[in-house]
């Protein structure tokens, strides 16, 4: 009966979304990305209450989800910078979406 529940949700185009872009901090990154905010430390202070780790961890899965592309530049100290791929293009309508909500509702 669990796999029956786990193929559901697989299945359900809402959950996949979110299982891209949900959570606490991941809709905020894409978005500050979307906005020219593309720098590990600059992303760190512009999200208050995030962790290095949780910043590292949320920006390792983006990317791997094919939201975001890492960048390493050849310099010293290295210089990474991160960029929205069509994919996450492909988000920033929901996002929008939201932030308009927000200014609604706030």
């Amino acid at each position: 009966m669990g796999n029956y529940k786990f193929m559901n949700q697989v299945k359900c185009p809402v959950s996949y979304c979110m299982s891209i872009i949900g959570g606490k901090w991941k809709t905020v990154i894409v978005y500050l990305i979307s906005t020219g905010v593309n720098r590990f430390g600059i992303l760190q202070r512009g999200i208050q209450g995030i962790s290095k780790q949780m910043l590292t961890t949320q920006l390792r899965e983006l990317e791997k989800d094919g939201i975001l592309d890492r960048k390493i530049y050849a310099e010293i100290p290295p210089r990474v910078e991160y960029s929205i791929t069509s994919k996450g293009r492909s988000i920033l309508p929901i996002i929008e979406s939201m932030k308009s909500w927000g200014k609604k509702n706030m």
